[in-house]
């Protein structure tokens, strides 16, 4: 649990999480990770905003740990929650892929939301698990869970949309393709990056030059901003 400054035991640490290189291999090693999903209302917190219509108020809360979800660690299972992967999780529909990645790359171009099987410079969106075929850099692989993973909690049901018009602009309702175009992350462990916040897609390499402290092995901490529409009262 990375942001909290904890470490769960557990008796194979090669499940945790983190990349598995072959040195015989070419390319670069598969990777899996765990991710742990946070309730942080920093700003309610802090009271930056004083209308309550556009606030979350939820308390903090260890809101998702994938150790226990039996769909995170078995691709295969998966597919229940994501049956359209046959069809966009094939490569020659990630062809499609390369325009965002391209756009995205310097985070001066928000993703494309019609392409919500990509996820830019960081790879596919499928499947929903923590495997990752290819494991270039940690913050790259971390990354890539952080926006895999928010894909799945709004395909779950967990987290709603907050986007509307008119009469619903102050309601959130289930949104199960990820509204890519509305999040920033920014790195917050083990070397935190405050002074900088990229929309999804961004590559990995503008800011991941000395931020892979091998003593934390592979573990990385994230703050997922999220754009609410609402009325300020």
């Amino acid at each position: 649990m990375v942001n909290m400054g904890m470490q769960l035991s557990n008796d194979n640490s090669q499940k945790i999480g983190g990349a598995q290189h072959d040195s015989s291999a070419k390319t670069s090693g598969n990777a899996f990770y765990q991710v742990h999903w946070y309730k942080y209302p920093v700003i309610y917190w802090l009271q930056l905003m004083q209308s309550a219509a556009c606030m979350a108020t939820d308390n903090f809360d260890v809101a998702y740990l994938t150790e226990l979800d039996p769909f995170w660690d078995d691709d295969e299972m998966s597919f229940i929650l994501n049956p359209e992967a046959i069809l966009f999780g094939h490569p020659i529909t990630q062809l499609s892929c390369i325009t965002e990645a391209m756009a995205t790359t310097t985070g001066r171009v928000l993703p494309f939301d019609a392409l919500f099987w990509c996820l830019g410079s960081q790879g596919s969106v499928y499947p929903l698990t923590g495997n990752s075929a290819y494991s270039h850099t940690g913050p790259q692989v971390g990354t890539l869970m952080l926006e895999r993973f928010n894909f799945k909690m709004h395909r779950q049901g967990v987290v709603w949309e907050t986007r509307g018009e008119d009469g619903a602009v102050c309601y959130q309702w289930p949104e199960p393709i990820l509204p890519k175009s509305r999040y920033r992350y920014q790195l917050s462990a083990p070397i935190g990056d405050a002074a900088h916040c990229y929309p999804y897609g961004t590559t990995s390499s503008l800011w991941e030059q000395g931020k892979d402290n091998p003593t934390t092995g592979g573990n990385f901490g994230f703050v997922n901003w999220r754009k609410r529409n609402c009325v300020f009262l």
